[in-house]
């Protein structure tokens, strides 16, 4: 097979949106997953689905590489989906610059090597901030953090840049909140909201830097096939909102009230020192996507959260 697109992380959220698109659409799709049969029902239609995780440094999934036009590297362990412990940090580090070096060096083994490599980040790069008025907008020129999060991504980008020597065109995607009501922190919020006891977690003075996943599925797809696009790329909304004001519209959005904050303490009981990030943010501008001409297909938070929730997607 040559000329196929090889998607990691092909039964999450954005690798689901992203792969049905692609099938829809006629291309060559072949996606990575632990398990093929579970990635097979629920995106139909593939070219082909092979068997891998984070943790395969080698095996015939290779082979896969070798002619692809592009790879989207979407694969990593949840950050925040359970308490932290020393081992939950480790996995999730070791789940994104093990994959990304073995995908990378499969790429650098191959006959036919891919024209794209479409590599996941996250803006925890630029580092966590408890309010939004502690930093400025922050494009993709904007220096690392030093925590945590931070230390994942510059990693996990660095790398995905070896890539470029190998004459691959690298896009390394800095994503923001990601909003579906299928997963992720907008899922979680609503719970509460639906039996009227919602509202902010924390101070609710964090700045939420949010994509609606139609745009995230749309930014990746562009990234394949515009040859000008390469580097960081902030795929953020261009309507950073405080934790505050995302709660008020989402209550306004679903009839409830946004009366009921969520404490740190309590988000510390259940997340450890997860907490710490759950309750900060950052202020991401999409500096990249404008000088390109992107067009947003719900750049504002109120409209972006009356479609997901009207749509139940």
């Amino acid at each position: 097979m040559e000329g196929h697109i090889v998607i990691t992380g092909a039964t999450g959220v954005i690798g689901s949106e992203v792969a049905r698109r692609l099938v829809k659409s006629g291309r060559k799709v072949v996606l990575f997953a632990r398990s093929p049969q579970a990635a097979e029902a629920k995106v139909p239609g593939a070219a082909g689905y092979v068997r891998w995780d984070s943790d395969m440094a080698l095996g015939d999934w290779t082979a896969s590489i070798d002619g692809a036009y592009a790879v989207i590297h979407l694969a990593g362990r949840p950050l925040l989906e359970t308490r932290w412990s020393e081992q939950h940090k480790v996995a999730c580090y070791d789940s994104r610059i093990n994959s990304t070096r073995a995908l990378v060096a499969a790429m650098a083994s191959a006959t036919l090597k891919p024209k794209v490599f479409v590599s996941s980040s996250a803006i925890g790069y630029y580092g966590s901030f408890e309010r939004c008025e502690d930093t400025l907008p922050l494009a993709e020129a904007a220096a690392p953090g030093k925590d945590f999060l931070a230390k994942i991504c510059f990693d996990w980008e660095k790398e995905a840049i070896p890539a470029e020597k190998l004459g691959i065109r690298l896009v390394r995607l800095r994503t923001g909140i990601v909003l579906s009501t299928k997963g992720g922190m907008l899922q979680k919020m609503m719970t509460p909201f639906s039996y009227y006891v919602g509202g902010p977690v924390g101070s609710g003075d964090q700045c939420l830097s949010w994509i609606h996943i139609d745009d995230e599925v749309s930014i990746i797809l562009e990234a394949l096939d515009h040859p000008d696009w390469s580097g960081p790329v902030n795929a953020v909304s261009p309507d950073p909102a405080s934790m505050k004001a995302f709660a008020d519209t989402l209550g306004e959005v679903m009839h409830r009230p946004s009366l009921l904050p969520v404490p740190k303490l309590a988000v510390q009981l259940l997340m450890g020192e997860g907490a710490d990030y759950a309750v900060k943010g950052q202020k991401v501008i999409p500096e990249f996507l404008k000088e390109h001409n992107f067009h947003f297909a719900w750049p504002l938070l109120h409209d972006a959260l009356d479609d997901l929730i009207s749509r139940g997607i």
